[in-house]
């Protein structure tokens, strides 16, 4: 979650098992995209639109519905083990908001 310490506007949101960011918060400074060890923060101008609406919606939706995060947590013990799998979101992904 080093993203989140250094988000000038405190626009993350944490989910059961991710965070979102909302979209209308967040000035697209781009501060958090190198923080991310796993890459997830990406410019949205890196997606087909269909792909980008996708994730514009689910962020947008999560961040009114989950808690304000501004403080670096520990990430789950087993979290390396996730690092590099592919389409964790259609795996994993929990509606429940964060702790």
């Amino acid at each position: 979650m080093d993203c989140v310490e250094v988000c000038p506007v405190d626009c993350f949101y944490e989910g059961e098992n991710m965070l979102v960011i909302h979209p209308d918060e967040c000035i697209d400074c781009g501060v958090c995209e190198p923080e991310c060890p796993v890459n997830a923060i990406v410019a949205d101008n890196t997606f087909e639109e269909k792909e980008k609406n996708k994730w514009l919606e689910i962020n947008g939706k999560y961040s009114k519905l989950w808690p304000n995060i501004k403080n670096k947590k520990n990430p789950p013990k087993d979290a390396d083990k996730y690092r590099n799998e592919k389409n964790k979101y259609e795996k994993y992904f929990s509606e429940k908001p964060g702790e």
